[in-house]
């Protein structure tokens, strides 16, 4: 397939990106831009109550629990269309802005990259960053699948949002897990850390020996909006990391202001992005 870089690709800037996504993400009519992902009044009442159990079962134990769980990938093989066709099915309860299906939000960011561009990696990124979501296929509840992500194993911060809801969290009252860095070390790095548990790290794993690194940085931390939007957490980063999530703002973007309450044409797009998973993909991967 034909790669889509352009010179006036934006990531070639990646110091001006906030400047870049002001000017081709202008405020759109029927919302403003500090509309989104707004806490304060969600669009849909079941968010405050996801995040309410989110952050009180999401603790160290549990996190560490789930990945010795899911991250030997032997519950099935699908192909990633399958992975689509499931989302279909699926709308998102930590989602404040819209109720459309997660496949036909796939759609729209995938549209949005590839309108501006970028290469065929980014695309396909924007595509399937959250595939990971097929854990409530296999019977996980939506609060260990979706929302945003913070670390355990260390006190929790107060720019991850409902902070307050963290009170009735048992590690919150551990003196082992609530200092500042907690089991880990100042400047460890991401790849230490346990992340709260969901679809971010389950699909990097699925997906880390197929996509480039900048794409698997966009997919494993997509959801970590204290990081790579509130600026929380720098204590743990290395400077890879610190390098590496400029390429996840400059997703953030497409994640977050492509959705829109018109649907995606999904026949009319689905040849075109059965060859590029091809591109990238075997027939079926490991879930």
């Amino acid at each position: 397939m034909t790669q889509r870089s352009d010179p006036e690709n934006p990531l070639h800037r990646l110091d001006d990106w906030e400047e870049f996504v002001e000017q081709r993400y202008p405020v759109p009519a029927q919302k403003a831009r500090e509309d989104y992902r707004n806490y304060d009044n969600p669009a849909r009442a079941t968010v405050r109550e996801f995040y309410r159990l989110n952050h009180r079962h999401q603790t160290y134990d549990f996190v560490r629990h789930k990945k010795q769980d899911f991250l030997r990938l032997g519950r099935r093989r699908m192909t990633v269309l399958e992975a689509l066709d499931f989302l279909d099915t699926l709308v998102d309860d930590s989602d404040p802005d819209i109720s459309l299906s997660q496949r036909e939000h796939l759609l729209q960011s995938a549209e949005a990259v590839r309108a501006d561009g970028h290469e065929d990696w980014f695309v396909l990124t924007g595509l399937i960053h959250d595939l990971g979501k097929v854990l409530c296929l296999f019977g996980e509840p939506q609060w260990a699948v979706v929302g945003d992500t913070f670390p355990v194993g260390c006190a929790f911060s107060d720019r991850v949002v409902y902070p307050e809801f963290f009170a009735d969290n048992p590690d919150s009252r551990d003196p082992n897990l609530r200092s500042l860095c907690g089991v880990y070390r100042e400047g460890c790095g991401l790849r230490q850390l346990h992340l709260s548990w969901g679809h971010d790290e389950y699909l990097y794993h699925v997906v880390k020996d197929h996509l480039p690194e900048p794409a698997l940085y966009m997919i494993r931390y997509h959801s970590f909006y204290a990081a790579h939007k509130e600026r929380g957490y720098e204590h743990l980063m290395s400077e890879h990391d610190q390098e590496m999530f400029a390429w996840v703002r400059a997703f953030n973007p497409y994640d977050l202001y492509s959705k829109a309450a018109a649907r995606p044409d999904v026949a009319a797009l689905k040849p075109f992005y059965e060859e590029l998973i091809a591109e990238f993909f075997s027939a079926t991967l490991a879930w």
